[in-house]
């Protein structure tokens, strides 16, 4: 049995995660993590998307995406595949990094939008990996957080501030604020 076409909607935002084939580590070490961010740069060269959260976590990472142009099924492959081919270089080893295709749901509204990207931000803490999720330093929550920080090229806070009223310190205090008041319902 086939699996069912995915539906693309252009500049409409998706919650993608992807995880590790049997749930092995997909990152190891700094090194690693470092170089999903460059394949994420590299690829916003050639096909632009923006993310408004991800976090990148041991076997796992989250992405809150959406694509200008080129489906997300294709942004995702090759995404994937990049990431693979560095990874089975590095370890010297071969087979599946990924354990499946990536889980993805489209993201209808603004409660959506904010729901999703504080469910990404607060991922660590919820695996107890760090209390607080400034602490995870593989995350977008720093950007939100310190407004001198400048966010990667394809990371728009905007989209997630832009529903928040005030001057951009008042707008990242808010949703850092939501971010935490989350924090103790975990």
């Amino acid at each position: 049995m086939s699996r069912p076409k995915r539906i693309f909607l252009p500049n409409r935002y998706y919650h993608v995660v992807c995880r590790g084939n049997r749930r092995d580590p997909l990152f190891r070490n700094v090194t690693d993590f470092e170089a999903m961010l460059y394949i994420l740069h590299q690829l916003h060269e050639k096909y632009p998307f923006e993310i408004t959260s991800y976090c990148f976590m041991t076997n796992h990472f989250h992405l809150q995406i959406c694509s200008k142009e080129a489906s997300l099924s294709k942004l995702m492959s090759l995404v994937n595949k990049r990431y693979a081919n560095y990874y089975n270089t590095k370890y010297r080893i071969t087979g599946h990094v990924f354990e499946k295709r990536f889980y993805d749901k489209l993201i209808e509204d603004k409660e959506g939008m904010l729901e999703v990207s504080r469910y990404i931000h607060l991922n660590p803490v919820a695996a107890k990996m760090v209390k607080q999720p400034e602490h995870y330093p593989w995350s977008s929550f720093h950007y939100y957080l310190n407004p001198h920080v400048v966010p990667l090229r394809f990371v728009q806070l905007n989209r997630i501030l832009d529903y928040y009223e005030g001057t951009d310190r008042e707008k990242r205090g808010k949703y850092c604020r939501s971010v935490l008041n989350k924090l103790e319902h975990l």
